[in-house]
């Protein structure tokens, strides 16, 4: 397979010529060992099912063939549908297949939640070349008229073991059973369990295997170093490992939304350009993020599992573990992220004691003892200033006594509210004054009361009723 990688160029796949004008403008030298295997036989119609791991340059292997098939077709039909499991991804792949179809007339549109639906709904009905979505959003949509299938003729699904980690599997099936039979079908996943093999001999016929009894490993670039260090220490390490380094992007995953947060303050208050992205911050603060990641405006950035197979950074050469994955394939994705189509980069774990078990698993799967690295001049037996990880015990309480004291704030806002109306509220004339009473009855044209006396009775003219008590 390394003979062909060394020896196939793009111009050897007979690709149109304004693709390979994109993939001369992306600076793509040579196709990458998934590229040179799956672009041949996805250009002859071929249903592929490729094992290929993050940042192996399997986007180019897919989009590629789709576009040089839709080059000449009449516009207004949606073709293809790339399903991916995040919105990352989603948007990554959007972004990819935009450049390389800059020369030509075909257009993609990302279709996910977060967002509004609007602009999606928008690009159904003009019929935009090609869909790339998540399964949730798209059920959304078609759930509606305009967003009928019935002409697509290529279909990909991306990251397939990831859909089925997040449980997307029957969102899938029911999509599928929404598309025409007749159509060519590509599943690219960095691992082959049982379910997606159970799903490929569904939805695949005939398909071109590729890579499938290779077992899931990083790239060959990065560089792996572990630091053992208490759990509580991790996030000072890290930062001085930030200060020794030159590294401009850093990508930090940590186990937990929580810690994501606690550690994106930490550095902030540090002084370290940082941001964040997690499963519960808005579509728009996770584009900002990403955005903001990508110019340098943040130096790093700190994030939970959602963003291990959506984030595609240039010249991204840190990956830091500040938790040990539980699973080797976590570690392979997560790392992923850095030394992407043959580039180098390093990757760093901390491990506490607690997750040794984890560490060795993923190194029985790597076949390797990963070094182990101490950082000269770091105190180890220090004690943070602040704990980094506050038990869940302690925020459930917290966040209950919270809210008890925006209750307790509310109520008395209310009752203050109360009290203000009840003053400004005109006093009635049986409650008010006598004297007080009397001048207002006065002004009305009304005898006054005498002191302790009734009220004088008004009749009115004969035929006219008596005013006063009935």
């Amino acid at each position: 397979m390394n003979t062909e990688h060394d020896t196939t160029t793009f111009d050897s796949f007979a690709l149109h010529a304004n693709l390979l004008r994109a993939v001369k403008d992306l600076a793509f030298e040579r196709p990458t060992p998934i590229q040179a295997l799956a672009i041949p036989p996805a250009l002859q119609g071929r249903d592929l099912l490729a094992a290929a791991a993050t940042g192996s340059g399997k986007t180019a292997a897919f989009l590629l063939p789709i576009l040089n098939r839709l080059m000449d077709r009449p516009k207004g039909t949606t073709r293809a549908l790339i399903l991916a499991p995040t919105r990352e991804l989603a948007a990554q792949i959007t972004e990819h297949l935009d450049l390389l179809a800059r020369h030509t007339r075909m257009a993609g549109a990302a279709v996910f939640g977060g967002v509004g639906a609007a602009p999606q709904e928008a690009a159904f009905r003009r019929g935009v070349d090609v869909i790339v979505a998540t399964p949730g959003r798209l059920l959304d949509h078609m759930n509606n008229d305009y967003a009928r299938l019935q002409g697509v003729e290529i279909l990909v699904l991306d990251e397939a073991d990831r859909m089925l980690d997040m449980g997307f599997l029957p969102d899938v099936r029911r999509v599928l059973a929404n598309l025409p039979k007749a159509r060519q079908t590509m599943l690219f996943s960095a691992t082959m369990p049982t379910p997606i093999v159970t799903l490929s001999r569904e939805m695949l016929h005939n398909p071109v295997a590729l890579n499938i009894d290779r077992k899931s490993e990083p790239a060959k670039g990065i560089t792996h170093a572990v630091y053992p260090v208490a759990d509580d220490l991790k996030p000072e390490l890290l930062v001085e490992l930030l200060k020794r380094t030159q590294y401009d992007s850093v990508l930090v995953f940590t186990r937990t939304k929580h810690r994501t947060n606690r550690l994106a303050d930490l550095l902030e208050r540090r002084g370290v350009p940082c941001t964040r992205i997690h499963g519960n911050r808005s579509q728009t603060r996770r584009t900002e993020a990403m955005a903001g990641f990508k110019d340098g405006t943040f130096r790093v950035m700190v994030a939970t599992d959602i963003a291990a197979r959506g984030i595609d950074v240039s010249e991204l050469a840190l990956v830091v573990n500040l938790d040990v994955p539980h699973l080797p394939e976590d570690y392979i994705h997560r790392v992923g992220r850095t030394a992407r189509a043959d580039a180098t980069g390093v990757a760093i774990t901390m491990v506490s004691p607690a997750e040794e078990d984890d560490l060795r698993a993923i190194e029985r799967h790597m076949h390797t003892q990963l070094p182990r690295n101490h950082l000269s001049g770091f105190d180890y037996r220090s004690r943070p200033a602040e704990r980094f990880e506050v038990p869940i015990g302690e925020r459930i309480a917290e966040i209950r006594k919270r809210r008890a004291e925006e209750r307790a704030r509310a109520k008395e806002k209310a009752e203050r509210k109360a009290e203000h109306l009840a003053r400004q509220a005109p006093t009635p004339l049986h409650k008010a004054e006598p004297r007080v009473a009397q001048t207002i009855n006065a002004s009305r044209g009304a005898a006054p009361r005498a002191p302790g006396g009734n009220p004088p009775i008004n009749r009115w003219r004969s035929g006219q009723r008596t005013s006063g008590r009935r």
